[in-house]
């Protein structure tokens, strides 16, 4: 099953949605180097070495709020391949060592067991501290996924450490959100159950997809269940799944969708899903009769809810016959119910979501016209926004990564593109709201098995895909903006623990 970010395969009926040749040759220019690099670093890697030696790699500053730092990094056996280039596992302690100052590291923070997929979740930090750190395994210092690609920075707020042979690298702490926290809500897409091998962009042979070892859960069920699992564990009152959360619309994967998400909660209260362009199949009940409840008698796929004064509207952005190679659509009902809503209330805090973004810039592969919404009624929907200020967040799938961009005709909005749940990176990102402010922060989905998934699905697009998903900066994940939340208030605790006791 091919994902959504490779919607522009051949086809007659998707001509339109081809890239141009300026940026065909564009990305060409900054794909060809790295794919050069990659077969290198794999000849390389066929020699010889001690049978005690490992590597540490693909180290990666994946979380970063105001008082705390979710590190990443693999340990492998040098000379080894698992059959797309990656090393094997090398099952072994891990450790990160940090302080206020490079010479002065004298904080340590470990994994619980020994692994091969380090995470370890730095704690009890200070707002607005500048802290350096390096990572290890067995006395070897981990070193940084590139990202030269887009000029990137895996490790830090800063390009301290660069250059040497594994660091300090250098994170600043953000300031918290202004005001009391009032809830906290998980934004995930692209969960796509029913796939079975991730990454088939454009059908190219030598961007070959990766699947799931054998014997291991199928990739789209796991990552979802560590997905509801982590957003559990990291305090969210509410989840939004914002399309393509089947591979195909099948019954089938939409009810297992539903079983999974149900481990949060209850759908329509604590949990709400839009479709996306995958979702859609020949029978256009399939998606409602798995997710019921939201939505009028006439089908629509979309909704408002009041959830304590916090607005959050559901689009369906792929309302259109159609393959789902060409841009998603709104329909002009849709649209039209969309500009009178947030006409009649334009200052209440709001939170849009839907699967197609309303821009996509700074992209290494080829843009195409079906990576966004249509591009009028993305200007139609900027417009509405320029004129309702309570609005302040879009949340969007589709992309398959982590894309902060500030609106420029609604600067006050923040349009954030989450990577997929299904692979690399893997998660889900955290609205955290307070009453004064917001802050998004993106989490990495923490099962081990969850790990070693991500970690195999990172060989997506020849091992190019972390140039793309990742986040080609820590602010691209873990950002924080002021804005007035006031009117919102927590939801009820009582409501809550009662549903999550039921889980």
């Amino acid at each position: 099953m091919r994902c959504c970010f490779s919607a522009h395969l051949p086809s007659l009926a998707a001509l339109s949605a081809f890239p141009g040749p300026c940026e065909v040759l564009r990305s060409g220019a900054r794909l060809a180097p790295a794919l050069l690099r990659s077969a290198s670093a794999a000849m390389q890697r066929a020699h010889s070495h001690h049978p005690d030696a490992l590597i540490a790699v693909n180290l990666e500053l994946v979380t970063l709020t105001e008082d705390s730092a979710v590190i990443t990094w693999y340990s492998g056996i040098p000379g080894t391949d698992d059959g797309l280039g990656h090393p094997l596992p090398a099952i072994t302690e891990g450790e990160v060592v940090y302080g206020t100052h490079p010479s002065r590291l004298h904080h340590t923070a470990s994994v619980d067991r020994p692994t091969a997929h380090h995470q370890v979740e730095l704690t009890g930090l200070e707002p607005g501290q500048t802290y350096y750190y390096r990572a290890r395994s067995r006395g070897v210092t981990a070193t940084p996924t590139p990202l030269h690609l887009v000029r990137g920075n895996a490790v830090g707020t800063s390009t301290f450490g660069f250059g040497t042979s594994g660091g300090p690298y250098s994170f600043t702490t953000p300031q918290p959100p202004p005001g009391r926290h009032l809830l906290s809500v998980a934004l995930c897409n692209d969960l796509h159950l029913g796939e079975t091998t991730a990454g088939l962009v454009g059908g190219l042979p030598l961007l070959r997809g990766v699947p799931q070892q054998p014997g291991r859960a199928p990739y789209p069920e796991l990552m979802s269940r560590a997905l509801v699992e982590e957003a559990r564990r990291r305090g969210a009152d509410l989840l939004l799944a914002g399309g393509d959360i089947s591979a195909g619309g099948a019954a089938h994967d939409l009810g297992e969708a539903r079983r999974i998400l149900d481990g949060f909660g209850t759908h329509g209260q604590d949990y709400f899903v839009v479709r996306g362009n995958h979702d859609r199949s020949a029978d256009s009940s399939t998606f409602h009769t798995a997710f019921p409840g939201l939505t009028g008698s006439d089908g629509a796929g979309y909704f408002a809810r009041d959830l304590g004064g916090l607005r959050i509207i559901g689009l369906d952005t792929y309302v259109k016959t159609g393959n789902g190679a060409d841009a998603g659509g709104l329909g002009p009902d849709q649209l039209a119910w969309f500009q009178a809503g947030l006409r009649e209330a334009p200052d209440q805090p709001t939170v849009v979501f839907g699967h197609h973004p309303l821009t996509v810039r700074d992209s290494v592969f080829p843009v195409t016209r079906g990576q966004c919404l249509e591009r009028r009624q993305a200007r139609t929907v900027v417009d509405a926004y320029a004129n309702a200020p309570g609005v302040f967040l879009h949340h969007a799938g589709h992309t398959h990564r982590n894309k902060r961009t500030v609106l420029v005709r609604a600067p006050h909005v923040t349009q954030q593109e989450v990577a997929a749940a299904k692979e690399y990176p893997g998660g889900f990102t955290l609205l955290r709201i307070h009453s004064g402010g917001y802050a998004l922060n993106h989490y990495k989905a923490g099962d081990l098995a969850a790990r070693q998934w991500s970690e195999r699905s990172r060989r997506v697009a020849a091992g190019l895909w972390p140039h793309h998903a990742l986040g080609r900066s820590v602010t691209d994940r873990n950002s924080v903006a002021a804005h007035d939340l006031s009117g919102v208030t927590p939801l009820p605790p009582l409501s809550r623990s009662v549903n999550r006791g039921q889980r």
